[in-house]
């Protein structure tokens, strides 16, 4: 190789290199590309403090912003270094005639997966979103929660505290073999959401209908779900 090597000269030589080493060069290119992008994605990445979602609620850029990068404010956090993702452009309807199906569709699956992935932990939302996420039982008890962790704030919000059902059982599944059979369900009934009328940020948003507040159960982030509830009543 050497010999046929110092045989050729310019581009020649070029390209006599490129073909030897062209398979060898490509791995290599490929190999610095993914250590610099794991890299750069592990010193860039932020960390995420809160998962929020706007459901059935259509916000301006300026009022989301309020939602999230105004909290960070709150908790005087380094945007540069911290998050919180806010999940908007969500919708949900029972109703059987929607003409948006496979967008409510959609917007189910994104967030039934973001519950299981413990990726959502406080949902802003109208009547009918709140409906469903109660009778799902997706939504915590803001009486019980709140008295024994923050009786503070329990006390603050108690007069905002909306209870709605949940259904822990059915008999769905028959009707849709028999369409004869009568419709019954065991449920359970307590405050599971927070009418947000009096949060200044929401009055200032100027809505429409009623937004209320509802926190997963399986939310990993409680104590900044706490910080949450204060920001939006300060």
């Amino acid at each position: 190789m050497n010999t046929c090597l110092n045989d050729l000269h310019g581009k020649k030589k070029i390209q006599y290199i490129w073909d030897y080493y062209k398979l060898p060069a490509i791995i290599c290119l490929i190999f610095l590309y993914i250590i610099s992008y794991t890299v750069y994605g592990h010193f860039t990445r932020k960390e995420t403090l809160l998962y929020t979602a706007l459901v059935n609620v259509s916000a301006s850029e300026p009022f989301t912003d309020e939602l999230s990068y105004g909290f960070l404010d709150f908790l005087d956090a380094d945007s540069s270094k911290k998050e919180l993702r806010l999940y908007t452009g969500l919708y949900l309807t029972d109703n059987p005639d929607d003409p948006n199906r496979e967008y409510t569709y959609a917007s189910r699956i994104k967030t039934v997966a973001s519950i299981d992935d413990e990726k959502l932990d406080v949902v802003l939302m109208n009547k009918e979103a709140f409906d469903a996420f109660s009778q799902n039982g997706y939504l915590y008890n803001l009486d019980k929660l709140l008295a024994e962790e923050v009786p503070a704030l329990h006390q603050q919000l108690a007069p905002y505290f909306v209870t709605n059902t949940e259904i822990l059982e059915d008999n769905s599944e028959e009707l849709l073999l028999d369409s004869s059979a009568v419709y019954h369900a065991e449920t359970a009934e307590y405050p599971m959401g927070l009418d947000l009328s009096a949060s200044p940020l929401i009055q200032k948003a100027g809505f429409q209908e009623t937004v209320y507040l509802g926190i997963i159960k399986n939310s990993p982030r409680m104590h900044t779900v706490f910080d949450y509830l204060e920001y939006l009543f300060v």
